[in-house]
């Protein structure tokens, strides 16, 4: 059974840990009303009549398990992206609308676990939401360039009349917009600092290295992440 959801932005959790980070503390601090349904939980999804706004976040599993909120979600997406209503898929959300949209969603090469380049296509570097990401927020230029958190192990194939925006030396497609008001990042745009030492402690990986990482590139990474919620919530 559908439940009323009397908010704007409706958040999608695929596991009670992923939640939506930054993101709800922006939507928190600006006043945008806002559902989040956790759906690994069993929670049923909103009547989305009154709803402009859905993301999508991460979670361990493939988009292509045999989990039926996973086909909720997508059809979701299409639901979505006939409207023209805007969206944000991260990670697994990503990978979501990919493979609603009509694309393959398969394991990459190796898994991209921590703090990594990527760079933005001539496409990224046209689109000004992609600028307000990648505005060094203290000197004020854009970095074609620039480190984002990962952790994903699977990647996707372009939708059709998708635009790649992003890429990263070990995953060609890192993100993408899809008609005038939808993103799909691999890279976890919305962590906080202290969700990056939570999400790890039982990774086979160099913590140590990534919480010094952490330290060093976070507050610059928070600050882009702020300017991009801005425009795209505007």
């Amino acid at each position: 059974m559908l439940y009323i959801c009397r908010m704007s932005v409706l958040i999608c959790k695929n596991i009670s840990q992923e939640g939506a980070g930054t993101i709800e503390d922006f939507l928190t601090s600006v006043r945008i009303p806002f559902c989040v349904v956790d759906l690994s939980k069993g929670e049923a999804l909103p009547d989305t009549k009154d709803i402009d706004t859905l993301l999508m976040m991460g979670g361990p599993m493939s988009v292509n398990d045999d989990l039926a909120y996973l086909r909720d979600e997508e059809a979701l997406v299409r639901e979505f992206a006939a409207a023209g209503k805007r969206m944000l898929g991260v990670c697994l959300g990503a990978q979501l609308m990919a493979k609603a949209l009509g694309s393959r969603v398969y394991p990459g090469k190796e898994k991209e676990i921590g703090w990594y380049d990527i760079q933005l296509t001539e496409a990224g570097l046209r689109d000004p939401l992609m600028i307000k990401l990648a505005t060094h927020p203290q000197a004020g230029d854009v970095r074609k360039n620039f480190k984002v958190f990962h952790w994903h192990g699977e990647t996707f194939d372009m939708p059709e009349g998708a635009e790649r925006l992003a890429s990263s030396a070990l995953f060609p497609n890192q993100a993408f917009k899809y008609g005038r008001r939808s993103y799909a990042f691999q890279f976890h745009i919305e962590v906080r600092k202290e969700m990056v030492r939570e999400w790890l402690q039982n990774e086979a990986v160099d913590l140590d290295k990534i919480k010094t990482e952490t330290e060093k590139f976070y507050e610059v990474y928070h600050a882009r992440a702020l300017a991009f919620y801005k425009v795209f919530f505007s």
